[in-house]
């Protein structure tokens, strides 16, 4: 186990030259970038790279997932961003108070690299990371239009790692666009799935017969995923098909607002025993598997994990052709209909042709295009590039 860097003597240090890469998260709930990292992490060659995350909860559910690693408290964490709170620079300026302690971090525990993986904490960090003489790369998961990427990345980042071509930073006079490069999430590419077997459990749980066409949407229920839209088109095969529809809703609400608005959708549209509301299951790929199809919906979507889960696992997708799910499915990996078009998707689910061969051939190239390793060695070469 590695003595804690806060506890390393001169000495130590001129005997480690290893980079030291710091990994802040904001808040405390797992989504898809904390499994990108803890994926990373595991492939890192630990001769070159020594890890340390940073949590604001410190017994929190990230603490507990990167359980094994290196950790420590952020030494400002007081008063949590609200989960689904828009970021503006009012609450930018908010910050300002906590970066000269998260300065003193950084120098304290000798930080080379500071690599933030969300809005929130690039928020929370780029400027502490800087000011502590840190190299900072900026990896952006969200919209190209992000406040936080259009105004404090070109004047704070030393690079942006963007998760498809649609997430990168906009040209411009003010733009990190030439500091840019595209790394797409990482994956356990090994996963394999019974899809006959989950198939088979899932249908035991719904109590519906074996012939009823599975349909699932994946993801928390914000509007940006369109969960409203995923209800209109399960209204809409359930008046053309003569087979039983099920639509499965794996996730769950942010804000109580939209879990309102979503049971109303249901009702009104008079599906209410053809929507079934799943709520947060794991391992997600296994519930995927369960499907016949995956069903994404979402617009301008920078990444979605579920798009490459159901690659893995062989079940055949259905998306709207936009943001990174055109990317993801690029070659004729799946199905992709016009956004915002309730009908299209349930045309598409209707009639999905030849989805077995699809699904073999987005499987293979999944397996080649989004493995961990991978990964780990294109982020690597960025460390190499920003070694002191």
């Amino acid at each position: 186990m590695n003595a804690p860097l806060s506890r390393m003597t001169a000495d130590d240090v001129a005997a480690d030259n290893r980079l030291r890469i710091c990994f802040p998260f904001s808040g405390d709930s797992i989504g898809g970038s904390h499994i990108s990292v803890r994926g990373l992490m595991a492939h890192l060659n630990p001769a070159l790279y020594r890890p340390l995350v940073v949590t604001e909860v410190p017994d929190g559910m990230i603490a507990r997932f990167f359980a094994g690693h290196e950790q420590m408290a952020d030494p400002a964490a007081r008063g949590l961003f609200v989960p689904g709170e828009a970021f503006t620079l009012r609450k930018f300026r908010r910050t300002l108070g906590s970066v000269l302690p998260r300065a003193r971090f950084l120098r304290r525990n000798r930080i080379d690299i500071v690599h933030v993986n969300d809005g929130r904490s690039s928020a929370n960090w780029a400027l502490a990371a800087r000011i502590a003489g840190a190299k900072l790369i900026w990896h952006h998961r969200g919209d190209p239009g992000a406040l936080g990427l259009r105004l404090l990345a070109p004047a704070l980042a030393h690079r942006v790692l963007a998760v498809s071509s649609f997430a990168l930073p906009r040209p411009g006079l003010w733009s990190a666009r030439n500091r840019a490069s595209v790394i797409h999430s990482p994956f356990d590419t090994s996963l394999e799935m019974d899809r006959a077997k989950a198939r088979d459990a899932l249908i035991r749980e719904l109590g519906v017969t074996p012939g009823t066409l599975l349909l699932g949407y994946f993801g928390a229920f914000v509007p940006r995923k369109r969960p409203l839209l995923f209800v209109d088109m399960i209204a809409r095969l359930q008046a053309t098909v003569d087979r039983p529809v099920m639509g499965l809703m794996f996730g769950e609400a942010r804000l109580p607002a939209m879990d309102i608005a979503l049971r109303k959708r249901i009702a009104d549209k008079g599906v209410a025993d053809r929507v079934k509301l799943m709520g947060y299951r794991t391992p997600g790929p296994f519930w995927i598997a369960a499907c016949d199809q995956l069903v994404v919906p979402a617009v301008g979507e920078p990444f979605g994990r579920t798009l490459v889960e159901a690659m893995l696992v062989g079940t055949p997708i259905v998306a709207a052709r936009s943001g990174g799910n055109i990317e993801a499915l690029e070659g004729g990996n799946g199905i992709l209909v016009e956004p915002d078009d309730a009908d299209a998707l349930a045309r598409a689910c209707q009639d999905p042709g030849d989805a077995r061969a699809m699904a073999l051939a987005a499987q293979a190239d999944a397996r080649d295009r989004f493995s961990e390793a991978a990964h780990c060695a294109k982020v690597s070469a960025i460390y190499e590039a920003l070694r002191p």
